[in-house]
């Protein structure tokens, strides 16, 4: 679903380029749960604006579900987030004034669907989090980890190619946070694509593989072999 080969970044510092990601490859596949991992600094906020479609590399390729999105238009990157990507952040991102129906709703606005069905769909995307009482509630209303889950029904509303989520318990603690990652695996195993971005190593072992990063170069590690070759005795 996601190829990226020999992906650069560069910023220009006086006379001086920095790499804010150098050469970097990966592949993640169609129903994969992959986190990228790495310290401030690292180049996994600029890896997580490529994925995404917010930010193109200055060297590379970048194929998202059979399309190279090379040469494509800001106006055509826009729609293809709007189709394709389900975007969850650390902060929701939710508009303040609207009730959590609405939030969840305004995608499909933009996407031009029926009155009947967006309401159909936002009903179904706050039911799979447990929502639904609370869909006429204002983010104000609401605490931490119900706020991440109207996000999450905002991404799951569009039925997207893939979930995009920066550092999706960053602001909630311990328990919210394993309660919204409870969430992620119930998505996964019901065959959605899951990219999480994040800094802390305990959440970043939540997925089946991590790609970290470090000064904008990769390197992979797969927690379902880590876990075979412990069970095995070949570490």
């Amino acid at each position: 679903m996601i190829q990226l080969q020999e992906i650069s970044k560069i910023y220009e510092m006086g006379n001086d380029k920095v790499y804010a990601l150098d050469h970097a490859s990966m592949e993640i596949g169609q129903g994969e749960f992959v986190s990228i991992s790495g310290p401030s600094g690292s180049g996994k906020s600029t890896m997580m604006n490529i994925i995404g479609c917010l930010d193109t590399a200055d060297e590379g390729n970048y194929v998202l579900d059979g399309i190279s999105i090379e040469n494509y238009s800001e106006r055509e990157l826009a729609k293809l987030r709007n189709k394709k990507i389900g975007f969850i952040f650390q902060n929701f991102n939710l508009l303040p004034r609207l009730t959590a129906e609405e939030n969840v709703e305004l995608p499909l606005i933009y996407q031009r669907v029926s009155v009947q069905e967006r309401k159909r769909r936002v009903r179904e995307a706050l039911g799979q989090v447990g929502l639904l009482e609370r869909m006429g509630h204002c983010p104000a209303q609401l605490s931490g980890g119900q706020q991440q889950r109207v996000a999450i029904a905002r991404a799951l509303v569009t039925k997207p190619s893939l979930f995009l989520a920066d550092e999706p318990t960053g602001n909630l603690d311990s328990k919210t946070g394993r309660e919204i990652m409870g969430l992620f695996h119930t998505l996964h195993e019901a065959g959605n694509t899951i990219v999480l971005i994040t800094h802390d190593n305990q959440i970043a072992k939540e997925a089946e593989r991590t790609i970290h990063i470090r000064d904008g170069k990769v390197r992979e590690e797969n927690h379902r072999r880590e876990e075979q070759d412990r069970g095995e005795g070949t570490w």
